[in-house]
């Protein structure tokens, strides 16, 4: 008997920028008959019926009608990663074509980065590396400061599985842990980490030293935070984004630094990114780190593997583990 034929998968690229690592080549290859975009446009007619899914890595390739129309055997858009944002979900669900994403591989990382963003930005680590490595440094100054973390209030301002785990850490640092979420977690989920939750974000907005933003950019999170919210928060206060970087109306948030209604923000997102080099944000104290609250080894493979069990779950029509279900 002949190999089973495997289901074709189309992907932006292989290797590069923008293509899937090539270190996960051979474990997809176990399981789809990779097709590349390129390859796709040189050969639609032969392979458009071969194609089932499409595993989507960095927000490529994109998908929009005249892509669904081309495929007329599409199952299932497999995201890498758990913003989906960049997808037209009712769009794709309208060919009868099921999203997919990966929340479970992502919360680790991705609530290290939000921890390592409140230390930099408290402890001034930026600054600091350049001061120490300056040729023109003869002396530390001893009034040069940072600010605790240990201690502090810290607000989250979404409380899914990545806001869980951030609050998981920040019990560590017996850190006081406010959070405002569209539900109330358990008791019992409170209870572990010490959380109190806020049914108004400007409460929670008014008595944190940190606020670190953890939701998913949709129509009523866009610009969460502007110019009425950053005023309600402390003048020593961080603003910490991990989320999407049109939850936070940037011009007002120039605004509130330079002003110094608030101390400082941290931010792994912007909108867009990367930012024009010219943009107030850059020029100013901040630290800006290029969307890499995934970016690990680890959390890579995991993404890889997790897109890839939901995508057979599709195709097998077995339970899917984490469909994004448009609103």
């Amino acid at each position: 008997m002949g190999e089973k034929e495997l289901p074709g998968a189309l992907v932006f690229d292989i290797g590069g920028a923008f293509g899937i690592p090539e270190s996960h080549v051979e474990f997809l290859k176990k399981h789809f008959d990779l097709i590349t975009m390129n390859e796709f446009h040189k050969k639609k007619e032969q392979l458009c019926e071969k194609i089932k899914s499409i595993f989507v890595f960095e927000c490529r390739p994109v998908i929009d009608r005249e892509l669904l129309e081309s495929l007329p055997r599409l199952k299932v858009v497999g995201n890498s990663g758990v913003g989906v944002d960049h997808l037209d979900l009712k769009l794709i669900s309208s060919y009868g074509v099921k999203v997919t994403n990966t929340p479970n591989a992502v919360s680790d990382s991705t609530a290290d980065i939000g921890m390592a963003l409140m230390l930099a930005s408290a402890r001034r680590l930026v600054e600091g590396c350049s001061i120490a490595t300056s040729p023109d440094t003869t002396h530390f100054a001893v009034n040069w400061l940072g600010v605790e973390v240990t201690g502090a209030t810290l607000g989250i301002i979404g409380m899914g599985s990545i806001g869980y785990k951030v609050a998981k850490r920040a019990k560590a640092f017996n850190m006081n842990i406010l959070y405002h979420n569209r539900n109330r977690r358990k008791e019992e989920e409170e209870q572990a980490v010490g959380a109190i939750y806020c049914k108004d974000m400007q409460d929670l907005l008014q008595q944190s030293d940190f606020v670190m933003l953890v939701v998913n950019l949709a129509p009523e999170t866009h610009k969460l935070i502007g110019k009425r919210e950053l005023e309600l928060m402390k003048p020593t206060a961080t603003l910490i984004n991990i989320s999407r970087g049109a939850v936070v109306d940037q011009d007002a948030l120039a605004e509130a630094l330079q002003r110094s209604v608030i101390r400082a923000a941290a931010l792994d997102v912007t909108n867009p990114e990367p930012l024009p080099r010219d943009h107030m944000l850059l020029q100013l104290k901040n630290i800006i780190t290029p969307h890499i609250g995934t970016a690990t080894v680890q959390a890579l493979q995991m993404m890889t593997e997790e897109a890839a069990e939901n995508i057979l779950a599709v195709l097998n029509n077995l339970p899917v583990p984490s469909e994004v279900i448009p609103k």
